[in-house]
């Protein structure tokens, strides 16, 4: 049987025992297999390595010897509970030895679980699944978690106490991070939070979130923003040494000079006027953003995105012979300058 997203979230919370199998596929092998760990977790429990009831059997390997599986589903383990025979990277090539253990298949023995990468809807291995009555295909997708997977992810690190703008600021953070990155920094916060009683704050989320080159670029365009030219040079440069180009950061620039601009420019104020950004802002950032559109102004953020337009049309132009980071750096100096003029 087939599983739809939806489906196959509670699914993966709660599998049932009584299943033959379940087949994970998806292009994206880090979000199978966090979905994998999800699963068999929760149906063999935390010790199910040490009692030996998760047999591991590499998909290569079935081509070469079918028996391994249906030898290995059929075993009698040492622990009493619940067993499971999980196969690796499975393709079509071991699908006639899996169709043969669902087939093979009686209650008491061990759970067939199969992870593999995309896979078409001609694939064998997904109609050995798709179509048996007594397993489950579950197609894992590039999108990013819902509100209940980061629930449960925090919930299983032990965060509980999550306000509003917290879970906005991790579902952004959730949206924008692969899922192996997501879920070390929901390690991290867990560990950050030990004993703290607290609710999570977005400042708590940002000491955890992992530090990119984005946000090493926030760092000079907050410099920039707030006229503090002696810092320009020694944030260009490190920037530079972590693979930025010149154009790549007149870009950047020009984003966030433009979002001062729809802040400060809004009929309401800069105040009503962060409100309506999307994606929203929240925490230490919004109050940083509001102070620098409210400092600026419309009349020399239109300036200063001028300056912008004209520096990105001199590093794109054929005839241009000055170093282009130089050009970059001149510029932000020039809008520091500005920043700091009444």
């Amino acid at each position: 049987m087939k599983l739809s997203p939806r489906e196959a979230d509670g699914y993966f919370a709660k599998p049932d025992a009584d299943k033959a199998g379940l087949l994970i596929y998806g292009v994206d092998a880090m979000r199978v297999a966090l979905k994998r760990q999800q699963v068999i977790a929760a149906l063999l429990g935390p010790n199910a390595e040490e009692e030996m009831r998760l047999t591991r059997l590499p998909g290569g390997e079935l081509r070469g010897d079918p028996a391994l599986l249906l030898d290995a589903i059929k075993a009698v383990g040492f622990f009493p509970g619940p067993r499971a025979v999980f196969v690796e990277d499975a393709t079509d090539a071991a699908a006639p030895a899996i169709v043969t253990a669902l087939e093979e298949w009686r209650p008491g023995d061990a759970q067939i679980i199969v992870t593999a990468g995309q896979l078409k809807a001609s694939s064998a291995l997904r109609k050995a699944f798709e179509t048996h009555r007594n397993a489950y295909a579950a197609g894992i997708y590039d999108d990013p978690p819902s509100r209940s997977e980061i629930e449960r992810v925090l919930a299983q690190a032990g965060i509980r106490s999550v306000p509003r703008d917290a879970m906005a600021a991790l579902t952004e953070l959730a949206a924008s991070l692969g899922p192996g990155d997501f879920a070390q920094t929901i390690e991290k916060l867990a560990l950050y939070k030990r004993d703290d009683e607290a609710d999570l704050s977005v400042d708590d989320i940002e000491a955890c979130a992992p530090r990119s080159t984005e946000a090493a670029l926030d760092d000079v365009l907050n410099v920039v923003a707030e006229g503090r030219t002696g810092e320009i040079g020694p944030l260009m440069r490190r920037l530079q040494a972590q693979g930025t180009n010149a154009v790549g950061l007149c870009i950047g620039a020009t984003r966030h000079f433009r979002t001062l601009y729809a802040c400060a420019s809004d009929p309401g104020g800069a105040a009503q006027g962060i409100g309506k950004l999307r994606p929203p802002v929240f925490g230490k950032r919004r109050d940083r953003i509001l102070r620098q559109a409210q400092g600026w102004g419309a009349p020399k953020l239109e300036t200063a995105l001028t300056v912008l337009t004209d520096t990105d049309l001199s590093l794109r132009s054929a005839g241009q012979t000055a170093p282009a980071m130089a050009l970059v750096e001149r510029a932000m100096i020039r809008l520091a300058m500005l920043a700091r003029s009444r």
